[in-house]
């Protein structure tokens, strides 16, 4: 699906923090290929930092990381920026509620390529793609 396809996709700053260096490479070059500008943090500490130097339309963060966790990166994030959304990933299947409550979506990463683009257009331009098949 080349960016053109989906106009309403373009023009969005989304930060991506997780750890893992590959996941975040991975984000990046996916979403990227939809027109969005992307910043990367491999720590909540960085990532708050990327937030408080650049607007940011959508948060991305992983549930489980050393040092902060998603749950006190998001509590730090609505402190820094009350409008921005947040989505929470996590290979996790024990997330606190009290977790999933601070973030607007939350996508389990085995559904990421299916669901991520859905949720930051939802989130970010209204516009929902057709869903597809999990199987």
């Amino acid at each position: 699906m080349p960016p053109s396809v989906y106009p309403e996709l373009q023009n969005g700053v989304l930060l991506c923090i997780d750890d893992d260096e590959d996941i975040l490479e991975c984000e990046k070059s996916f979403l990227e290929s939809f027109g969005y500008t992307v910043l990367t943090a491999a720590s909540g500490g960085k990532g708050l930092e990327l937030a408080t130097k650049y607007p940011v339309d959508v948060v991305i963060v992983d549930y489980c990381m050393p040092g902060m966790n998603g749950q006190e990166i998001a509590l730090e994030m609505k402190r820094l920026n009350p409008q921005a959304p947040i989505i929470m990933l996590s290979a996790a299947v024990d997330v606190p509620e009290q977790a999933l409550k601070l973030v607007d979506v939350f996508i389990a990463k085995d559904h990421l390529a299916s669901q991520l683009l859905p949720a930051i257009a939802q989130l970010h331009g209204g516009w929902v793609p057709p869903t597809t098949c999990d199987a």
